[in-house]
């Protein structure tokens, strides 16, 4: 079996690290997927604006080389509990393949590129697409499923604030791209920190690229301060 990719995903996420764990979880995080010379025919997704939501299909390209396992450690059961694979969302997959639903923005056309975008995935930036398929409410909508240990959303309950120093620099960042200081803060109240390093008291400090700036942050019990923003 070969897979031949559709197109490129490009997001604000440029490392694993502050993606969020499931889509629709930071709805303030746009893409673009670059669809392949082979498949950028408009043709392809006429009609793919009467859809609000959209499934995507891809490769978990950054670990597909590391093999998988059929026991896994999921960041929500605190990185202790193991659970089979094919009863989580791991990226260490049999063949690396993952689904993702988000909103579909639409279909433009930018210096002759065809472009698809969308809006809350948690896909890193790079990623390849391998289809695209439009969401059905009346068919993958079902209001009494059972979702075993993450039955619900996670709370984003960790407070984010930008420290009084930074406030220059996050208004500069804010004329370069709009939404960002929303983006920043979405992101960071998923507290993206290894499950570990949630047990910790002590002020903890982390550093994540996100779209085109680098943000450092500190994290004391459940509150964050951004300290640092720094256009790449």
């Amino acid at each position: 079996m070969q897979l031949t990719p559709i197109g490129i995903i490009h997001t604000p996420y440029k490392e694993k690290f502050a993606i969020p764990r499931q889509p629709g979880l930071v709805k303030q995080a746009q893409g673009e997927i670059h669809l392949c010379t082979a498949f950028a025919d408009a043709n392809a997704f006429r009609g793919i604006d009467a859809f609000s939501h959209l499934w995507l299909l891809f490769q978990f390209h950054q670990t597909a080389q590391r093999g998988w396992s059929p026991l896994v450690r999921p960041p929500r059961l605190g990185g202790n509990a193991k659970l089979g694979v094919f009863a989580t969302r791991s990226t260490h997959r049999p063949n690396a393949i993952g689904l993702s639903v988000v909103e579909n923005l639409g279909i433009e056309q930018q210096k002759g590129q065809l472009l698809l975008k969308v809006r809350g995935m948690d896909l890193m930036d790079g990623t390849p697409i391998l289809d695209i398929k439009p969401y059905l409410p009346y068919a993958d909508a079902i209001p009494d499923a059972s979702g075993g240990f993450a039955n619900t959303a996670p709370a984003p309950d960790m407070q984010v604030h930008y420290a009084a120093e930074v406030i220059p620099s996050l208004l500069k960042a804010e004329r370069q791209s709009p939404g960002i200081t929303d983006l920043i803060k979405q992101v960071l109240a998923q507290d993206p920190r290894p499950a570990y390093k949630k047990k910790q008291h002590e002020t903890q400090e982390f550093g994540m690229h996100l779209g085109r700036f680098n943000i450092r942050w500190q994290v004391r019990q459940q509150e964050s301060l951004v300290i640092e923003i720094q256009t790449v």
